[in-house]
């Protein structure tokens, strides 16, 4: 069980915001430049009356042989650190984590997009099932290697609404190369409507003048049919 922060965390010493601080020089030299224990100052936010933040973060690093010492200790184990507490604790655990998860997704290989049967079969199992409709963009990189896949839109058994801006926003924050956008007819009938139609000529138009093609628009169903704009003919645009 996580322990509570004791009340000796409550009399803290701020971080410094000199010149010469570490947020300060992240800012104007970059966070790389920063040493372990000044990013560990940053996290920590506060130190202790008589011990700075710096000198905890140099404290808390020694005790624990590292950040890789840090990373094998539990947010309780952390907690019981004098100056630390467990709010503390689960910032720092936290951050790690950010940074752990962050190197996995850059590194592993990203599962390619081949045609439009391995997106029905993706979402099939996903979006089928649902009473009303969402639409997802999948962010695919210059190999078509899959990015992200987003929901940008749920509406109610009825539709949903959605404009070329809120796709495109999406594809740019994950820096895609293409996209492929996909829903789902809770109807059972994966057939476009014309307004789906419509919608697709519209994205297609604004993703070409960004630079950042649609190349499908897949529609899946509860009956397990999809359909494929690209496969029909109607992706491309003339």
């Amino acid at each position: 069980m996580l322990e509570l922060a004791t009340a000796s965390e409550t009399l803290f010493e701020p971080m410094p915001l000199g010149p010469r601080g570490p947020r300060e020089r992240a800012l104007e030299e970059g966070i790389l430049m920063l040493s372990d224990a000044d990013l560990l100052a940053i996290v920590l936010g506060t130190g202790l009356v008589g011990c700075s933040v710096f000198r905890l973060a140099n404290e808390l690093l020694d005790r624990v042989g590292g950040l890789e010492g840090l990373g094998r200790l539990g947010p309780s184990a952390i907690a019981e650190i004098p100056g630390v507490g467990t709010a503390k604790a689960l910032r720092l655990l936290a951050g790690l984590e950010i940074g752990r998860r962050s190197l996995m997704r850059s590194i592993r290989p990203r599962p390619a997009v081949c045609n439009s049967a391995t997106v029905a079969a993706w979402f099939t199992s996903r979006l089928a099932w649902r009473e009303y409709e969402e639409l997802w963009v999948i962010s695919l990189d210059g190999r078509n290697g899959l990015r992200s896949a987003r929901r940008v839109a749920q509406g109610g058994v009825h539709g949903l609404g959605i404009t070329s801006r809120d796709v495109l926003r999406v594809a740019l924050q994950d820096t895609a190369a293409a996209l492929i956008l996909v829903h789902n007819h809770p109807s059972g009938d994966p057939t476009p409507s014309d307004a789906d139609v419509a919608m697709t000529r519209k994205v297609a138009e604004a993703s070409n003048v960004v630079g950042v093609p649609l190349l499908d628009h897949v529609i899946v169903s509860s009956t397990g049919d999809y359909c494929s704009m690209l496969d029909r003919g109607i992706l491309p645009f003339e």
